[in-house]
């Protein structure tokens, strides 16, 4: 900038282009001075332009009415003395101004001024905080992320008081440029762990960042994996719990969805639940959650070795009950069973992308209609159809949908498997998954942490989740600063500087009594 506004309206007019949302606003400052602004009008609030801008910038301050500015002091008093926005810079290249411009601020140039102020004025409507769609619970809190980052952020610290909560950003797209804030706890968090979040996310280079999806896939470990290897949520609680157990959050402007690094598989089967309500009642539902989740991967598989190659598994009753309900299947089970089991997840997918009030509708005539019609028909067997309506409830009881998409696809290859080779074709199967799940890491973490390696203190909150009291440490293979949850607790004084009643000792009579 050399001080000529009208070199600045045609240097930002050619960068931004014709634009009929583009404001472009002439004025006085102060009466004398000649000015424009520049903001873009869906993006601004119009009531601080108006009022805390041009109104402050068109008349003196009352303490300086009667005294003469000089061109010299001019920026100096706009800045300090004048402008009502406590978001007010100066800046001297027009790339930076329609930066400024492009995120909702609103750039004034003044007449002999060779910068130009920057002021933040951005307001976007946005959808009030809900209860999260995708993460319901019955006992806990309802809040849940919006688009709005600054908002994001708010939840966060309204939960996370602390001096320690740490927020570093970065702009991420050569187009978009999104603003993305990395999150983590100074003095829990592993500095190395946050210092390879950072080296990873610096080496994205893409023109657009529209979601925190985007992300997830250029910073993964594992590209080829169908296990997630970074776990997202939309509760500000969850990310607060994962913070203060040393992990690091990454938020993105725009998107709903945190993701929380590194990740470990016994992530994806924990819910809120499993920590608000008692451990006894939520250990025996975080069993059946786990069963769930075997009998969503393995059960149709099993069905079919059993039905094509060991029937004498199965007791003689139940086994003469199933052939007779196969006898007009003209197929083999495992055709029958691939055939059902992609139409169910046809009809999953529809429901799915159907309006709210057309899906319920669907899966209910999904379930019962077509079912029933291809038993009648002959089409399917009634206990395969019993067996994919059981894996598919089982799969919903999966609380993570990355994770239990995984499963799904998975469950594909097993089926095969087992119509080749029978049971030991499924054994081969689970050996492959679970070498596969050995060899994953996430930001250099193990994925079957704490079960592999195994660590004693963490497998208090594994497959049963032990009473708070117990869980003191926070988990070892985060490699975290403060290893230890609990602090030792020690009696207050009272603000009177007297001993609290509580914890006198208890008068004796003359027998000690």
């Amino acid at each position: 900038m050399n001080g000529s506004i009208e070199d600045t309206i045609a240097f930002i007019m050619k960068l931004i282009g014709s634009n009929t949302d583009l404001t472009t606003r002439r004025f006085r400052v102060f009466g004398e001075y000649e000015a424009v602004l520049f903001y873009y009008t869906n993006l601004v609030n119009h009531t601080n332009i108006n009022v805390d801008i041009l109104k402050a910038l068109m008349y003196k301050p009352d303490h300086l009415s009667k005294k003469t500015i000089e061109k010299h002091q001019l920026k100096d008093i706009l800045l300090n003395d004048t402008l009502y926005q406590s978001e007010t810079k100066l800046e001297n290249k027009a790339a930076l101004l329609v930066d400024g411009i492009m995120r909702g601020g609103t750039v004034v140039a003044v007449e002999g001024i060779d910068e130009a102020f920057v002021i933040g004025t951005r307001t976007i409507e946005s959808r009030s905080i809900d209860q999260p769609a995708t993460e319901q619970v019955i006992r806990g809190p309802r809040e849940g992320f919006v688009e709005l980052l600054g908002t994001n952020i708010s939840l966060i610290r309204y939960r996370l008081p602390s001096a320690d909560l740490r927020i570093d950003s970065m702009e991420i797209g050569q187009r978009t440029k999104s603003k993305v804030a990395i999150c983590y706890m100074d003095g829990i968090t592993n500095p190395e762990l946050v210092k390879d979040v950072n080296s990873r996310l610096s080496k994205i280079h893409i023109d657009g960042i529209l979601d925190s999806g985007y992300l997830e896939q250029f910073i993964e470990d594992n590209h080829f994996s169908p296990f997630p290897q970074v776990q997202y949520t939309e509760r500000p609680d969850k990310i607060v719990a994962n913070l203060l157990e040393g992990r690091v959050a990454i938020l993105v402007d725009g998107s709903p969805l945190a993701l929380v690094v590194p990740t470990v598989f016994n992530q994806f089967y924990q819910t809120v639940e499993d920590y608000t309500e008692r451990y006894l009642l939520m250990s025996a539902i975080r069993l059946a959650r786990l069963v769930a989740l075997m009998f969503s991967l393995i059960f149709p598989s099993l069905y079919v070795a059993i039905i094509s190659f060991n029937p004498e598994l199965i007791p003689t009753e139940f086994a003469v009950a199933v052939a007779g309900g196969r006898a007009g299947v003209p197929y083999p089970a495992i055709i029958e069973v691939l055939i059902i089991e992609t139409s169910m997840e046809v009809l999953r997918e529809a429901t799915i992308r159907l309006p709210q009030q057309v899906g319920g509708a669907l899966s209910i005539v999904g379930v019962l209609v077509i079912g029933q019609a291809a038993v009648a028909a002959g089409f399917a067997s009634p206990i395969t159809v019993v067996t994919i309506a059981l894996t598919t409830i089982g799969s919903f009881a999966t609380p993570a949908y990355n994770a239990a998409l995984a499963l799904r696809l998975l469950r594909f290859p097993l089926i095969i498997m087992a119509g080749l080779f029978g049971l030991y074709g499924i054994m081969i199967g689970l050996i492959l998954i679970a070498n596969h799940l050995l060899s994953l890491r996430s930001f250099g973490v193990p994925y079957l942490s704490p079960l592999v390696p195994g660590n004693f203190e963490g497998m208090k909150d594994l497959i049963i989740r032990g009473p708070l009291p117990w869980l003191k440490k926070r988990p070892h293979f985060l490699q975290t600063i403060d290893r230890t949850r609990f602090a030792e607790q020690q009696p207050q004084p009272s603000p009177s500087g007297r001993e609290p009643e509580l914890l006198k000792p208890l008068k004796t009579d003359d027998n000690g009594e």
